[in-house]
């Protein structure tokens, strides 16, 4: 087992690590444990965002106690993939959090970041709102103005085009797709914005839970097309809000 204090020891040495960035970490590391598990406290101090709670595997229980705890310490908390029940579980201690029906989302925000420039979520189907809503409130919550386009899939191309122009307005693009997973190639085509894509596992048998379109958008012949996960509306927020960020600098 590796020796934290060492480590960082020998980080300071090789100045990739400053004196103050190891007096704060010392300070920020006590009581991180909650739950069997150990907070980053300094997640935003390296990221621009603190620690997000991914709540399946997770009970009620710990996802209250381990929300608390990121919320008392960094004034914000969002909390993906996360059950009602969970919610009303926290809200006994931490009265002021809100959850997002559509998100499957707990969020807590003791002081709103300003929301900034302008990123585009663009959804292909009706089907595709619940990865849609997890990416447009990740996004708020980090601190972004999102304008949410919905139900523009390629199945009526028409759709998406009255929009190109609120499109090339966005300093960042989150396609969201599942079927085919046409839709970002298609946004990418119109626009010189950077496209995060989001395959969903909407779709008959095929479409292998999302694999299909999975493979269509990492295929896809139009430039400037980046790829998560399938179903990851969080992941796309998260690059599209530096992107976002980036931009504004």
């Amino acid at each position: 087992m590796s020796d934290p204090l060492r480590g960082l020891i020998d980080a300071i040495a090789a100045g990739s690590v400053s004196v103050d960035e190891a007096l704060s970490y010392i300070r920020d590391s006590e009581a991180t444990a909650v739950e069997g598990a150990t907070l980053d406290h300094l997640r935003a101090e390296r990221t621009g965002f603190p620690e997000v709670v991914y709540c399946p595997g997770k009970t009620d229980q710990q996802i209250a106690s381990i929300g608390v705890a990121l919320a008392q310490r960094s004034g914000r908390l969002l909390a993906t993939r996360a059950p009602v029940s969970a919610y009303h579980a926290l809200q006994e201690l931490l009265p002021d959090a809100r959850y997002d029906e559509d998100a499957r989302a707990i969020v807590y925000e003791r002081e709103p970041l300003p929301r900034v420039g302008l990123v585009c979520v663009v959804s292909a189907g009706t089907a595709d709102r619940p990865i849609a809503a997890e990416a447009s409130l990740s996004l708020e919550v980090m601190g972004n103005a999102v304008a949410r386009i919905e139900d523009v899939g390629v199945a009526g191309l028409h759709r998406v085009l009255g929009h190109v122009g609120a499109l090339r307005t966005a300093n960042a693009i989150v396609a969201i797709a599942g079927m085919d997973g046409a839709l970002p190639g298609v946004i990418a085509g119109l626009t010189d914005r950077p496209v995060v894509a989001v395959p969903t596992s909407v779709g008959y048998g095929a479409s292998f839970g999302g694999l299909a379109a999975l493979l269509t958008m990492l295929n896809a012949c139009a430039g400037g097309v980046a790829v998560v996960n399938i179903d990851n509306g969080f992941g796309a927020a998260c690059v599209a809000s530096r992107i976002n960020h980036l931009t504004l600098r």
